[in-house]
């Protein structure tokens, strides 16, 4: 049996939050989100004076009582968001307490979306690139929370952000990409180059841990590269803690500019911090979720 990844009572605490976007939406279904266009919902935009083969029915009465002119009554369009989440299953993702913040925050985000009766695609990267979820709407939300927790590893053997794009929809409204951001840098350019011919409003988040951030190692020991396997003994000193440092650092800031070249939204979360800290207060801080 599934042990789920989120308490019972989460989709309750989220309930009321969607995905808040600016992008054109796509997509010609019914849905939750007010596009600039004019329908049939009960959200009303203005009058315009009537034509010549508009329906009668939007004929405002009272209007009419006032000028003696036939105006009708306009209304806001709804159309679908389409999301799709990207989630990075490379090796470097696997240490316990990121791998489940990651699916945590997947996992929310994907049912922010079905509460709102919009369109959600899904997939990671495993050795055949496909879907791994495809749904729109409510009744579907423990399903996706299934699909997710499911995932138990993360063991992809090559490099995400060469492989990425291959496990991409042909067009979505909005691409949340979940993942470490530890492969190189020239690499993740050739990746963040092509996404915007996928979608309007790309997002980045990059899951970090606090010992990546500021490791704890003292004395003697052997370093493995979860990555290529290779391995390498070092000594721990202030010198080589300050190397490392510097060298993040230096990565960090490479990544950051490579997102803001192509108009990629970012935000760097701990996991340590958990689920409630990185919803409440980081993402709707940031207008990511509304």
């Amino acid at each position: 049996m599934t042990n789920l990844i989120l308490p019972a009572d989460w989709v309750g605490k989220i309930g009321r939050l969607s995905i808040a976007t600016t992008s054109k939406l796509r997509g010609h279904h019914k849905g939750s989100h007010r596009s600039q266009r004019f329908g049939s919902s009960l959200d009303f935009s203005d009058f315009r004076e009537y034509t010549l083969g508009d329906d009668i029915r939007q004929v405002d009465w009272n209007v009419y009582a006032r000028t003696e002119k036939f105006y009708i009554k306009r209304f806001l369009d709804e159309q679908e968001m389409r999301v799709h989440i990207l989630l990075d299953s490379s090796r470097s993702m696997g240490e316990e307490k990121k791998w489940l913040f990651a699916r945590q925050i997947v996992a929310s985000l994907g049912m922010m979306v079905l509460n709102r009766d919009d369109h959600l695609s899904f997939s990671y990267l495993e050795e055949e690139h496909k879907l791994a979820f495809r749904r729109k709407g409510a009744t579907y939300r423990r399903a996706f929370l299934k699909t997710v927790s499911d995932i138990e590893e993360a063991g992809f053997k090559g490099s995400f952000a060469q492989s990425g794009i291959a496990a991409l929809p042909k067009a979505c409204t909005v691409l949340f990409v979940v993942t470490d951001g530890l492969e190189p840098i020239e690499e993740w350019e050739k990746f963040f180059r092509k996404l915007p011919r996928f979608a309007g409003d790309i997002r980045c988040i990059q899951i970090t841990t606090e010992q990546e951030l500021k490791p704890s190692y003292t004395g003697d020991i052997r370093l493995i590269d979860v990555e290529t396997e290779r391995d390498i003994n070092v000594t721990m000193s202030t010198r080589v803690l300050e190397n490392y440092e510097d060298r993040r650092k230096q990565h960090e800031a490479e990544f950051a500019a490579i997102l803001n070249r192509f108009g990629v939204k970012n935000i760097q979360l701990v996991a340590e911090d958990g689920i409630t800290h990185a919803i409440f207060h980081k993402l709707l801080s940031l207008r990511w979720v509304q």
